[in-house]
């Protein structure tokens, strides 16, 4: 029976992640940029200034919403959603990728990442824009949501807008206990053994004690963590990264040009034919990419619809963020740590530490840091994987939500709970790749939404910019649904005109 499933499974795998699936998830990111004119370059400048500078500018972004909002703000959602891409795949899939494709496969991680930063866009702004309220005033937002409403609302394409809906419930649900929890908390509970020489058993013990005072209390105390463990768990890994970059400085010259030789070069995956080499290049940088920041999977959007936001393209850019953030500065830092500290070889990848491509980053960190390196690596994944997992159980919980109601959410949660003490006891091999499998099949419902409504984005982001930049007349587009549409905009011009009070007395 193990031996038929896991034949069954390589061959979804293989389809949700092989040229099929990549194409598409590079095809959607290539066609949005081009609908947007290439927002995340032509705009730069602005969505920097809107998401990571306002943070310091604007205290809107980071203000705690009232007992009685059910909203979080904008930074926290920004938070939740980096806990839950910026996850293992930022430490040993990298070393997967330059293992598997070679140096130049990091070049293919930056092309898939400056692509899916419109795909992330998107997501978010369908999220905000087609999000509904719970009974208990909270926002539910997600891919869901724009297949049923956005999707289903075109002619002839109601049932199938349905259909796609329910799938990418079901795979979100089955994808949170495998690698939004059991697979993240396996890795916590192999790299605290080894390192700290704890329990298996007390690792997941105490990370279930935790893990049920967090994620029970819903989505607001999860993201009151994620708020304060993302900025620290960031800061933490990049200082260290950083710190061995510059030690090994002179050898960034010949890592950045492994990686942009590497790309198109014919020994890119330790020889072959050109046509070979090349596409194991691509295809794991694509893969490994995708894998990182989730662009395109839907997920993240879950949490970023139930930010106290108004307009949808200010989400979105929030989305462009947190792409670059994860992929462009967090993974590139990685690579530039096993690719300067000589672990492997420059032309193919070849692991030359004598060391597998899992615990290779821990390579590069023992050999400036010596022992500390492990410890160093064991805390960074401690912190990594432990907010993806509570990432992800906000994402299970909206996915169940949307299938059975609030009440069907609550026994998730409980059930999430326990299976942090599976995850942290069990060897894992086939659940590991099922779960890789379930998180890839998010992508294609969500992607078909996605393209679907492509054109909705554009005119939401064109609404937005007339109204935000060229200052015209004219109504927002907040909302697909004219009661929300008439809250938020009643909620507006009472805050313009408390503004003006204020600014009269």
């Amino acid at each position: 029976m193990v031996d038929i499933v896991t034949r069954v499974n390589n061959v979804v795998n293989g389809f949700v992640w092989g040229p099929f699936g990549l194409a598409l998830l590079f095809c959607t990111g290539l066609w949005l940029s081009v609908r947007t004119g290439f927002f995340q370059f032509r705009r730069m400048g602005y969505w920097l200034r809107h998401t990571i500078g306002a943070i310091f500018t604007n205290k809107d972004v980071t203000a705690h919403t009232s007992k009685e909002d059910m909203a979080i703000s904008q930074f926290q959602s920004m938070c939740t959603a980096l806990a839950g891409t910026i996850g293992t795949g930022n430490i040993v899939g990298v070393a997967t990728a330059i293992v598997s494709g070679g140096p130049g496969a990091i070049f293919w991680m930056w092309v898939m990442a400056l692509l899916g930063m419109m795909t992330s866009f998107a997501e978010n702004v369908l999220g905000v824009y087609y999000r509904r309220k719970n009974e208990k005033g909270e926002w539910n937002g997600g891919a869901m949501y724009y297949l049923t409403d956005g999707l289903g609302a075109k002619p002839g394409c109601r049932a199938v807008g349905r259909v796609l809906a329910v799938l990418f419930s079901c795979f979100c649900i089955l994808a949170s206990f495998g690698i939004g929890n059991m697979s993240q908390i396996n890795s916590i509970a192999g790299n605290m053994n080894a390192a700290f020489h704890l329990p298996y058993l007390a690792t997941g013990l105490a990370l279930m004690v935790v893990t049920a005072l967090i994620v029970i209390g819903g989505l607001k105390r999860v993201a009151a963590v994620t708020e304060k463990l993302v900025p620290l768990m960031a800061l933490f890994y990049v200082a260290g990264a950083l710190i061995i970059v510059v030690m090994h400085a002179g050898n960034i010259p010949a890592a950045v040009a492994a990686i942009f030789k590497g790309a198109f070069n014919l020994n890119a995956a330790g020889g072959g034919a050109l046509g070979y080499g090349i596409s194991q290049t691509i295809t794991w940088g694509f893969k490994r990419g995708a894998f990182s920041n989730e662009a395109g999977l839907g997920s993240a959007v879950m949490v970023n619809s139930a930010s106290n936001v108004k307009e949808p393209v200010h989400q979105g850019m929030w989305g462009v963020f947190e792409v670059f953030a994860d992929t462009i500065v967090v993974c590139t830092l990685t690579a530039l740590v096993i690719l300067t500290t000589g672990v492997v070889d420059l032309e193919s990848g070849a692991v030359l530490a004598g060391v597998q491509d899992n615990a290779l980053v821990g390579q590069a960190f023992t050999a400036a840091f010596g022992s500390f390196g492990p410890k160093f690596i064991a805390v960074s994944i401690l912190l990594f994987a432990y907010s993806t997992t509570l990432g992800w159980s906000h994402y299970g919980t909206k996915a169940v939500e949307y299938l059975f109601g609030t009440a069907g959410s609550r026994i998730y949660k409980v059930v999430f709970v326990c299976m942090t003490v599976v995850g942290a006891t069990m060897k894992l091999g086939l659940a590991w790749d099922l779960s890789d499998t379930f998180n890839g099949l998010m992508m294609i419902p969500n992607l078909i939404g996605v393209l679907a409504l492509s054109g909705t984005v554009v005119d939401i982001t064109k609404n937005y910019f007339a109204r935000r930049v060229r200052g015209e007349d004219i109504e927002p587009m907040w909302s697909a649904f004219e009661e929300y549409q008439k809250e938020e905009e009643a909620e507006a011009a009472a805050e313009k005109a408390e503004l003006e009070k204020a600014a009269n007395k």
